[in-house]
């Protein structure tokens, strides 16, 4: 039986694949998720395994309820019992004013974003709670500092989005905090990673990064770190809590 099982959302790239290779190097069986990018997930695993860890990489879209399920489902058969979740999965769409947003497109946010991680939370904590059985584990969040700051003019619908994630964050770690499993987030500030050319601004985080207090943009495996400590037992009496890796602002 393996010790310790991660799942990474999202995991083929960026935030998710810096710390689905920095659990593999922490002692993590890792499996990621992927919608659509099958080559960079499996380059994901490849790395992992060629530095002698255990991977695997799964299609779902957890904006799908069967899919979540069929992920996990997937997980238990290959590499279960899971012991920690990293909801890292998340979309935007082009910059627009929240005057301009049409519903179809305030759906696909919040489907992804927000009904995603719950999905997922929700299956994790059928397998990890002790209420049913499980030995514990840990959930962490990928939220963002634009929960604070609202995004405005560019992704208000987002960063709301990302405020349902930190009302989840404390509302489930107080939910199952007696039964073995805690809940922290994270919050990225401006980060290189390819999420941005989605918003139609490859660029932006250059372009914003002087109005950031330590005037650089963050790198992934910075975040990746957070995400790794509040895993590992040195956060063991941390739950409810976010860590903001946003250079100050």
């Amino acid at each position: 039986m393996r010790d310790k099982v991660i799942l990474i959302t999202g995991g083929g790239r960026g935030i998710g694949a810096a710390t689905a290779v920095l659990a593999a190097e922490q002692g993590y069986t890792v499996c990621v998720s992927y919608r659509q990018n099958r080559d960079a997930a499996h380059a994901v695993v490849g790395d992992i395994e060629q530095r002698g860890g255990e991977a695997m990489a799964v299609a779902a879209d957890v904006a799908s309820e069967a899919d979540v399920v069929r992920l996990f489902e997937t997980l238990d058969r290959r590499f279960g019992p899971l012991t920690a979740l990293v909801n890292n999965a998340g979309i935007l769409e082009r910059q627009m004013r929240v005057e301009d947003m049409d519903a179809a497109r305030l759906a696909r946010i919040f489907a992804t974003n927000g009904t995603g991680s719950f999905v997922c939370a929700r299956e994790a904590i059928r397998r990890m709670s002790t209420r049913h059985g499980g030995k514990g584990g840990a959930i962490v969040n990928v939220s963002s500092v634009a929960a604070r700051l609202g995004a405005p003019d560019e992704y208000v619908d987002y960063a709301a989005s990302k405020a349902a994630i930190d009302a989840l964050t404390i509302g489930l770690s107080k939910e199952v905090a007696a039964e073995g499993i805690r809940v922290n987030a994270v919050r990225p500030g401006v980060i290189h990673t390819d999420i941005h050319a989605s918003g139609g601004e490859p660029g932006r985080v250059d372009r914003v990064k002087d109005a950031v207090p330590m005037k650089r943009g963050g790198q992934a495996a910075e975040v990746a770190n957070a995400i790794l400590w509040l895993l590992s037992e040195q956060a063991s009496y941390t739950t409810g809590a976010f860590i903001d890796v946003a250079g100050g602002r």
